[in-house]
């Protein structure tokens, strides 16, 4: 039913034809400012590049697995228009409304979408499970494959390179998801779950992600970014870039490596008489 409902609202929302271009911002999505098309000429699709073991086309990214809700719109060679919100309480409200937006503001329509890449986390239970429903709902109603990019390497993606280092996001609990990079950025451990003082070698080791600013104590330096961007996600979905290592392309199945905050409520308990 959840997913009925979820498909209805992104039909409704998503722009059949192309819209008209306009700079407005996606105005009473948040409080805070949401920001798109920052550095992008509107200039019409590039040429997609060939590239076989990567997507092509016209490609819509996204990430909800942060307390940030994150969009952006690739046509093959550049990301043509974006949307951000940090509103950790409201991912199922931004998103459907941010993903119509960056293809208005772009001049799309949900016709041209090719392809759907989502941030699988790992991340909280309802914040994830709303960016991976809604990709996995696309795909389905447009007949276009999904792909799934772990959201730290998203992070570690943008994060300085030259030296070994780490990516920590915030798992609550007073735990962090976290994994180990080499100097060029490839996984070499991880994700993984635990309390920040668990991870092995972490003092010495610098941290990208907000679990560096919640528990600075445990790293070494504490680098950004501190959240994933669908601006890098889409780069990573569509053809690694210069100097960038590749990230493998997943299943769009969240990855929540532990159970959810909320559990069934178990039998009653028997009352004795006193």
């Amino acid at each position: 039913m959840q997913k009925f409902a979820l498909c209805n609202n992104l039909l409704r929302l998503l722009p059949v034809r192309p819209a008209p271009t306009t700079r407005a911002g996606p105005e009473g999505l948040h409080s805070q400012p949401v920001l798109h098309n920052a550095s992008y000429p509107r200039r019409g699709w590039a040429r997609p590049r060939r590239a076989p073991t990567r997507l092509v086309g016209v490609l819509v990214g996204f990430d909800t697995a942060t307390p940030v809700v994150s969009v952006a719109l690739h046509d093959g060679e550049r990301v043509v228009s974006e949307a951000y919100a940090a509103d950790g309480r409201r991912h199922g409200e931004l998103l459907a409304p941010m993903i119509a937006q960056v293809l208005a503001d772009a001049g799309a329509s949900r016709a041209d979408l090719t392809a759907v890449a989502v941030g699988v986390g790992p991340g909280p239970y309802t914040g994830l499970r709303v960016g991976v429903v809604t990709a996995r709902v696309l795909g389905a109603v447009l007949g276009i494959p999904v792909h799934g990019v772990c959201t730290l390497d998203v992070i570690a993606a943008a994060a300085p390179r030259g030296r070994e280092f780490l990516v920590a996001t915030d798992a609550r609990r007073k735990e962090v998801y976290w994994a180990r990079y080499d100097a060029a950025g490839e996984r070499l451990e991880g994700p993984a779950v635990g309390s920040a003082a668990s991870i092995p070698g972490a003092a010495g080791l610098a941290v990208a992600g907000d679990g560096g600013r919640l528990y600075p104590e445990a790293f070494g330096e504490v680098t950004g970014p501190a959240y994933p961007d669908a601006r890098t996600l889409c780069a990573l979905a569509a053809g690694s870039r210069d100097g960038q290592a590749a990230v493998p392309l997943l299943a769009p199945e969240p990855l929540y490596l532990r159970r959810p905050d909320a559990r069934e409520p178990g039998p009653p308990k028997r009352v004795t008489p006193t």
